[in-house]
């Protein structure tokens, strides 16, 4: 890990969190990447090591009557898996028939979402190494989500792979999975486009056309 460091953008960044998990030679790996940002990541990733490329849904499960304040999530994947802060849940009355109801509207979300990225079903992960990516952390609470829910999915190996992260976070997460990649680790800690030169937004239509491209990618692979 580098202490400081600015990428010029999420493609250099995939490109050299990828030459970084090449050499572990991970066994059978499947990219997960966190929409929008981490796709563009996601794919360099992907692409170099001739794994499929697919994306991971986070919707948050929110309070009754303040939908800002989160108890908790629904993760989306071949195991779909809901991930409820109780003490949280009951402190606001959220009652058991209220989460029911939220998590099958948010799966719902989920699913036009998978439409709109044309990603077709989710990608199967048991027994093959899963490696979550995204284009940086701050506070980890996305990912956190995410990594619970590949325990449902029964991975071999769960591996946590970003350009960018603070340290305390990158701690809080290593009981969720059995390797974090971190290529910089900056203290303090601001932002995580502060260490881009270019982070602009990554658009609906570059997600999809980056997966599309994915597919080929394998497709090729296979072939060849």
């Amino acid at each position: 890990m580098r202490g400081s460091v600015v990428f010029r953008n999420r493609t250099e960044a995939g490109q050299e969190l990828a030459r970084r998990l090449r050499d572990m030679r991970l066994p059978d790996p499947v990219v997960l990447a966190l929409p929008r940002g981490g796709v563009p990541v996601g794919y360099e990733v992907a692409k170099a090591l001739g794994a499929p490329l697919d994306v991971i849904l986070v919707r948050k499960i929110g309070a009754p009557g303040h939908e800002e304040y989160g108890i908790g999530a629904v993760v989306d994947g071949s195991a779909p898996k809901t991930v409820i802060d109780e003490a949280t849940a009951r402190m606001v009355g959220a009652t058991p028939e209220y989460i029911e109801r939220k998590v099958a509207q948010e799966l719902e979300l989920i699913e036009s979402r998978r439409e709109a990225y044309r990603t077709g079903p989710p990608l199967a992960l048991k027994g093959r190494t899963a490696i979550l990516v995204d284009d940086g952390i701050a506070t980890g609470n996305t990912v956190m989500v995410a990594l619970q829910a590949f325990s449902a999915a029964a991975p071999a190996r769960v591996v946590l792979a970003v350009p960018v992260a603070p340290r305390d976070t990158l701690n809080r997460l290593r009981s969720f999975c059995d390797e974090i990649v971190c290529l910089a680790v900056p203290e303090p800690f601001h932002a995580v486009g502060a260490h881009y030169s270019d982070f602009g937004q990554t658009t609906d239509a570059e997600v999809v056309q980056l997966l599309a491209s994915a597919r080929r990618h394998m497709a090729s692979e296979i072939q060849g």
